[in-house]
């Protein structure tokens, strides 16, 4: 395991792109990335959460509490796709297919700030900006990702400690929930999932709580990377293979409490998975910046 960069206070959503990571930092609503070289972050309005690259080579964030989709221009999010007239609530992680369909998590309530739980739903923001309901009566949506060439979507419920997976029907929509992964009764009772990402050979789940990344599928635990006693966030994979996660350190208090009082701290750390090795010198320098 090796530190790539450092420096934030969440990491949600990475993603590899053209050789660079780009990630949200919800708690910072700062948007990192090192594409100019060294690793910095944009300071911004309001945070975003998931992000995606469209098959054009646009990036697309998930407006946190703006519900909205926004486009990246080099300096700040411009508007993408409305979501205000399906009255969601803050917005999640966000994954897209090879035809420019995102997928978007619609949490329906804040729970940082302790409002009371309710069902969440999955929007669908089609290529043309219009936004319909995928599925609804998700039990905290949290992490997505695409599976089977885009005929299955695979979303981690947080609450219910478990992956669902759900089969893409022609027009795009989801239907036929099923049990992918019961991460309580693989992993332990502390495998709450949080961010998630697609192999060839199952999805690697970050569990935060349960402090390990594993990898599964269709109930299947295959393997585990112990991260204690720091908290995996979420991961995506770089171009030749290598694992990156996202690692929250509470520094030794309860994660909320740490949260709360704005002392948690993130890093994105390399990680050797089956099949891959890491190389003597990464792609891109460990950079950090406070």
């Amino acid at each position: 395991m090796k530190t790539y960069a450092s420096g934030m206070r969440w990491g949600e959503a990475p993603r590899w792109h053209e050789g660079a990571l780009w990630l949200s930092d919800t708690q910072a609503s700062r948007l990192w990335t090192d594409a100019s070289g060294s690793w910095r972050p944009f300071d911004l309005d309001s945070p975003s959460n998931g992000l995606w690259f469209l098959p054009d080579g646009r990036l697309v964030g998930a407006m946190m509490y703006e519900a909205r989709i926004a486009q990246w221009d080099g300096q700040r999010w411009q508007p993408y796709a409305d979501l205000a007239h399906l009255g969601v609530g803050p917005l999640g992680d966000m994954v897209g297919d090879a035809d420019g369909n995102l997928y978007v998590d619609d949490v329906a309530f804040d729970a940082a700030s302790g409002a009371p739980a309710k069902p969440g739903r999955i929007i669908l923001v089609r290529p043309d900006g219009s936004a319909t309901v995928a599925a609804d009566g998700v039990d905290f949506p949290n992490g997505l990702a695409m599976t089977d060439g885009g005929r299955t979507l695979v979303v981690a419920q947080t609450a219910l400690q478990c992956l669902t997976a759900f089969t893409v029907r022609a027009d795009h929509t989801l239907s036929a929930p099923r049990r992918y992964a019961d991460l309580r009764r693989l992993v332990g009772p502390d495998a709450r999932p949080d961010g998630i990402w697609p192999t060839e050979h199952g999805i690697w789940v970050a569990t935060t709580s349960g402090q390990a990344l594993v990898r599964v599928t269709d109930d299947r635990l295959h393997h585990t990377v112990d991260t204690a006693p720091r908290l995996p966030i979420a991961c995506c994979r770089r171009g030749d293979g290598t694992l990156i996660a996202t690692l929250a350190d509470t520094h030794g208090a309860p994660l909320m409490d740490a949260v709360a009082s704005r002392t948690v701290t993130a890093s994105a750390v390399l990680i050797t998975t089956p099949g891959t090795a890491l190389p003597t010198r990464s792609i891109a320098p460990t950079h950090t910046q406070g």
